[in-house]
């Protein structure tokens, strides 16, 4: 009989999910290999990987690309980023391009690139955002992929000072700044899709001034050096009961549920840090809960910590020509989804976002082929 996804850890869910969907084309960006533990648990991801190529659940999937970044020991390069690409054995002609030797090259066998991604050939590398892309060629469509991982807000008070916060300001330079090197002019422009923890953030001053917009607010600061670092915010009357407490790396509020309620479309309004990218950038709409952060705890797998506050920080986004291709008319609304992968299983402290769509090969001719892709953050 079929099994639960709860009674599932999170690779199971991934394979539940793939062959749920069915994808031909598979694109899975990971960000911090390894876990924040990198020192200890990055001799598991090889053998992960590999466990992986070799499922039965994955055996149709007859050529693979992995590249992982594992060299923590360079701290200079080190990015933590991991990519992985799966096609399915009824893909004919798939190509990927060589950075260095400026031509695409057929895609044979699996393929394992790990330690230092400095020399890999068919990445192009950033290292100011922390990213890493290839292109990869179907039979009739090139488009780029680009792993991302933008900066986090260190800070809940230094992020609540202004708005948009300091560290927004931060990701949107350093957002442009990928931008600007896929769309430069050493390389035909082609669609592109970028998906990873971009560390989006809620306008962290405007929730708070909606959530507590009756409470007064405490501020205790650090007696020598008069540096705020609790804030306290307590209703008016009812006994002045503490209605958040937010502190460097604490954000406790009342009642969590208002970011789980309608998948938290209350707060899609402070989700603001993509709109100075509208023409460059666009997105499906979202449908699905804050995706960061969730209890670690694996039998809490709904459960939001209390460490920041909810949001969607993990994204699929597209250049306008990507969407041209996701949203073509012949991609039947079934076929297309952007959700989350395990809504009620521990997934890690971010729950995985997918897009799964339909691409036309040989895109005009009759009995054109339709293959399912699915990009995994």
């Amino acid at each position: 009989g079929k099994i639960a996804q709860t009674d599932l850890g999170p690779g199971q869910v991934f394979i539940s999910t793939v062959q749920s969907h069915k994808p031909h084309f598979i694109a899975v960006h990971c960000q911090e290999v390894g876990g924040k533990n990198y020192e200890a648990s990055m001799a598991h991801v090889d053998c992960f990987v590999k466990e992986l190529l070799s499922s039965d659940a994955m055996k149709e999937y007859s050529r693979a690309r992995v590249y992982l970044d594992e060299n923590y020991k360079s701290q200079e390069h080190f990015t933590a980023l991991g990519s992985c690409y799966f096609l399915h054995e009824s893909l004919k002609n798939i190509h990927q391009f060589d950075f260095k030797a400026k031509k695409f090259k057929k895609v044979v066998g699996k393929e394992i690139y790990s330690d230092t991604l400095e020399s890999t050939p068919m990445l192009e590398k950033e290292k100011f955002p922390q990213d890493y892309f290839p292109e990869v060629r179907t039979i009739s469509h090139a488009f780029d992929l680009v792993n991302i991982h933008l900066f986090h807000d260190a800070s809940n008070i230094l992020a609540r000072e202004k708005s948009p916060s300091v560290y927004s300001g931060m990701r949107q330079k350093a957002l442009g700044f990928v931008l600007d090197r896929i769309t430069d002019q050493r390389f035909e422009k082609v669609p592109y899709f970028v998906f990873g923890d971009f560390n989006f953030r809620l306008d962290t001053r405007q929730v708070i001034e909606s959530l507590c917009s009756t409470a007064t607010m405490q501020t205790v600061r650090v007696g020598d050096t008069n540096e705020v670092e609790k804030l306290i915010f307590r209703e008016s009357e009812n006994d002045r009961k503490v209605v958040l407490q937010l502190e460097k790396k604490l954000f406790n509020y009342i009642n969590q549920d208002v970011f789980r309620e309608n998948n938290g479309a209350l707060f899609l309004q402070f989700d603001s840090e993509l709109s100075c990218f509208k023409e460059r950038l666009h997105e499906l709409e979202i449908s699905f809960p804050p995706s960061y952060p969730y209890s670690e705890d694996s039998s809490q797998g709904k459960q939001y910590m209390d460490t920041r506050c909810p949001a969607w920080c993990d994204r699929v986004l597209m250049s306008a020509t990507a969407k041209d291709l996701v949203l073509k008319p012949e991609n039947e609304e079934k076929y297309l989804v952007y959700d989350n992968i395990g809504p009620n299983v521990c997934m890690g402290d971010h729950k995985p976002v997918y897009l799964s769509f339909r691409l036309t090969a040989g895109a005009g001719k009759p009995n054109a082929n339709k293959h399912k892709c699915c990009n995994v953050q």
